[in-house]
């Protein structure tokens, strides 16, 4: 598990979250990455993923997958193009589940892949593209966010969604 970049961001505010999103949606890279979102719980990461999924075009309701592990949207749908699977791994009590889910047929096909709680899959998941760690700041509840670039797609992304 190699980390070819790391950035340190604050989000201090939920427009911050959203102009980020927005950023990392407009490049096409993003189409066909995997991206892992770790923090605890309300750090705002399923917030991140509706302010990306809003941005890529998807309209109505954008449910957390907590129950059902994934929720997929075709772009296609919303006139974009490609599929994203959004994942969410927080009741896995075994790394293999994934495998008994069959999610490595997901990971195999192209997409966005979005995963909450990659820690619960741990040695199952393929090596993300970018990885994002989101903390919250005690004194005013601005978001900490350390983006690592693990492949040469992660650093295009981690690069293009810096530029302003």
């Amino acid at each position: 598990m190699s980390i070819l970049e790391t950035r340190h961001l604050v989000w201090p505010e939920e427009a911050a979250t959203q102009a980020f999103a927005a950023r990392l949606a407009a490049l096409p890279a993003l189409r066909d990455a995997t991206m892992e979102l770790h923090g605890g719980l309300g750090a705002g990461k399923t917030s991140l993923v509706r302010h990306l999924l809003r941005a890529l075009g998807v309209a109505g309701r954008i449910k957390s997958p907590s129950y059902a592990v994934l929720e997929s949207y075709d772009l296609a749908d919303w006139g974009g193009q490609g599929e994203v699977s959004h994942f969410d791994f927080y009741r896995f009590s075994d790394p293999r589940e994934w495998e008994d889910a069959g999610f490595r047929e997901i990971f195999a096909r192209p997409g966005l892949k979005l995963c909450e709680w990659p820690e619960k899959a741990a040695g199952m998941l393929p090596e993300p593209d970018l990885r994002l760690h989101l903390d919250i700041r005690a004194e005013d509840e601005a978001r900490l966010v350390r983006l690592e670039a693990c492949t040469p797609r992660g650093q295009a992304l981690l690069q293009g969604s810096l530029d302003a």
